[in-house]
């Protein structure tokens, strides 16, 4: 497993090394032209001073570093999703690494090295495909589902490792999850772990809301339902029905849907009194605008807003892992070196200006540092039919993204990344793409105006 540790470091070559831009993708069969990509990284005044300095504090990098790094990520998630299409079942999983956001991605297959560093990125030969891999955690899911393990604090694919990662304060606890779900060994690592994750309750994230006057957590982005305004957050902060007051004391809304363990996601619908914003609390450092939800590439780096803690950040080291909280296992979370504490729970997860997720859980604190588990957000919009409210949301609300199309067919296709301005056919018509997001399925074009502009 890499390292979580971050030192300053020489940034001379920062740019030369991830110049990984998005015409690298326009020789990629089957994703989206170079014009579709989501690889370009904001402009320098778009990035929050508190960002910023967060990454100054937590990363050891200035800001032209900090910037630099960020710019390498936003290319380097393009080239990687574009590769994973291209790769197919050979694909193993991509990661940055350095302050300078080098791109290595593996492969089970020697002959793909070449389309790897012609894309501009690192080339890894590997034994067990993502897929496969995948597939042996998803069994442990199963497993977790039906009976909480204990003594089994977490799990996921470290790609890095080419291994399914089992941490555990006993082995035999290991042995048992994994013979219970039939995995081979040569799969897996098992790890002593004196981890005891919790689900951070009682918490605020980006802004406070308390939960029938007295429970409280915290706002994980403002999105849309169809005129519905509202806000994701962590499902174990509440059921549906649950009342919320905001940071004011006044009433606020109440939760629509909610979904812990398992995953643990929610969110509120609020009252008119309340108007959704595209940004994330700063605390005292400028807040952070939110441009859409790309999902980061594994080591780039994150930072996290809550309350109790403030400004935090990280790096991502694992997507779609599992957690057993006390309540039960958690999965598809992302797992991070970001530190966090009672009162930063449902709070934004945010890389540059692409939300990432919600606190959900875990262990540590920020005086020693510790993990933290994240909720990815996406996976939250599409179960609840939810539009992100970004920068680029127009004044006029969007349709209910969970009616059907008029018309199937044409290029736009769920899955891929788009960035703003990028074209695509649906139902015979065309679309221009008004906010960077990825595409979900339920967000067909006619159905999120928010995201789409008939052209």
């Amino acid at each position: 497993m890499e390292t979580t540790m971050l030192r300053r470091r020489a940034f001379a070559a920062g740019a030369a090394a991830v110049a990984v831009g998005a015409l690298a993708l326009a020789g990629l069969t089957g994703v989206a032209s170079a014009g579709q990509a989501a690889g370009t990284a904001p402009a320098a005044e778009q990035l929050s001073p508190g960002l910023i300095e967060a990454m100054r504090r937590d990363l050891g990098l200035d800001p032209g570093e900090a910037r630099a790094r960020i710019a390498g990520e936003y290319r380097a998630a393009a080239v990687a999703a574009a590769l994973e299409k291209s790769l197919g079942p050979d694909f193993a999983g991509a990661r940055v690494s350095g302050d300078s956001a080098v791109l290595t991605v593996a492969t089970t297959d020697r002959a793909d090295i070449a389309r790897i560093t012609g894309a501009g990125a690192r080339a890894e030969v590997v034994g067990h495909s993502l897929d496969r891999l995948e597939a042996a955690k998803a069994s442990l899911d199963e497993v977790a589902r039906k009976k909480t393990p204990e003594n089994v604090p977490s799990w996921y694919v470290d790609i890095s490792a080419n291994r399914l990662v089992v941490n555990a304060s006993r082995t035999g606890a290991a042995d048992g999850l994994l013979a219970a779900a039939g995995v081979p060994r040569e799969l897996v690592r098992v790890d002593r772990s004196a981890e005891q994750p919790r689900a951070y309750a009682d918490l605020r994230g980006g802004d406070a809301y308390y939960m029938n006057g007295s429970g409280r957590c915290s706002i994980g982005f403002p999105v849309k339902r169809g005129t519905q305004n509202g806000f994701v957050t962590a499902g174990h902060c509440g059921t549906p029905g649950v009342t919320t007051t905001g940071v004011n004391q006044q009433a606020q809304g109440s939760f629509q849907g909610s979904t812990f363990p398992g995953r643990d996601y929610a969110w509120v619908a609020t009252n008119a009194n309340w108007t959704p914003r595209a940004l994330v609390n700063g605390y005292g450092n400028g807040d952070v605008t939110v441009a859409g939800s790309t999902q980061a590439v594994a080591g780039s780096s994150v930072c996290r807003s809550g309350s109790t803690t403030g400004w935090h950040c990280g790096t991502i080291q694992q997507h779609g892992s599992s957690v057993t909280y006390p309540e039960g296992t958690i999965t598809g979370v992302t797992r991070t070196s970001v530190c966090a504490e009672p009162g930063d729970s449902g709070g934004s997860f945010i890389s540059g200006s692409q939300a990432q997720g919600v606190t959900s859980g875990g262990s540590g604190n920020c005086s020693q540092g510790g993990t933290t588990y994240y909720q990815p957000v996406n996976p939250a919009l599409a179960a609840y039919g939810l539009t992100l409210v970004t920068s680029g949301t127009p004044t006029d609300p969007p349709t209910d993204p969970t009616d059907p199309p008029t018309e199937p067919g044409g290029t736009w296709a769920a899955g891929t990344t788009y960035a703003a301005g990028a074209v695509v056919t649906y139902g015979g018509a065309s679309y221009r793409c008004l906010q960077g997001h990825q595409a979900q399925a339920g967000w067909q074009p006619p159905n999120v105006p928010a995201l789409w502009q008939r052209i």
